[in-house]
């Protein structure tokens, strides 16, 4: 989101300052505007590469499916549930081994967007939760140093009385369909590509 506000919106830049808001937040008004699967066009997240599920350095961004009736809403509404389409792909690898998340819990600048929690419910068609902190790592590691200290006796009950969640968002099961129909197509470009990425970088 950082890197499309910076090339490609400086008029909702202008527009946030005018009205002292955040420019995510005018790049959002936008994608609210956009249906699910955003007619069609799909963006795959891939602007440095990817690591997760695909150890792949020369993968790129796509938008796939562009029309004339595409415009920036789309993109930016594209944009996110690329990135959560990314996201379910790791959820994916988690549940092969076993585990089986019964909801989901967000934080950080994205996690500040009500229309992107939204997709990520959606796309992942489990719960999600608002984390009331706004530091991921940091937090987790004076979590870990409380039990160390002897705070608490173990990290789940550290977990229990300092994480406070709040801002739930219930999945619609009928957008969840709709948007694993999506989800297919954005896996197979992957795969479909993936030669081409290669091919790519070497005329780079």
């Amino acid at each position: 989101m950082r890197r499309f506000r910076d090339a490609l919106y400086q008029p909702e830049k202008v527009v946030a300052s005018l009205i002292r808001d955040d420019p995510y937040n005018v790049m959002v008004w936008e994608a609210e505007k956009a249906p699910v699967g955003s007619e069609g066009l799909i963006f795959l997240p891939y602007l440095s590469g990817e690591r997760t599920p695909h150890a792949d350095p020369y993968a790129r961004g796509v938008f796939f499916g562009l029309s004339l009736k595409h415009g920036k809403g789309h993109m930016i509404r594209a944009v996110l549930e690329g990135v959560a389409f990314g996201l379910r792909n790791s959820l994916e690898l988690m549940m092969e081994l076993g585990i089986k998340p019964k909801e989901v819990r967000i934080l950080g600048g994205g996690s500040r967007s009500p229309l992107w929690r939204k997709i990520i419910s959606d796309v992942f068609g489990l719960k999600v939760y608002l984390l009331e902190v706004d530091e991921g790592s940091s937090y987790g590691a004076a979590i870990l140093a409380s039990v160390g200290a002897g705070a608490y006796k173990t990290v789940e009950s550290a977990i229990d009385k300092i994480i406070k969640i709040r801002d739930p968002i219930e999945p619609d099961l009928n957008l969840h369909q709709k948007y694993l129909e999506y989800y297919r197509i954005y896996n197979k470009l992957y795969q479909d590509l993936k030669d081409d990425f290669k091919d790519l970088a070497k005329i780079i």
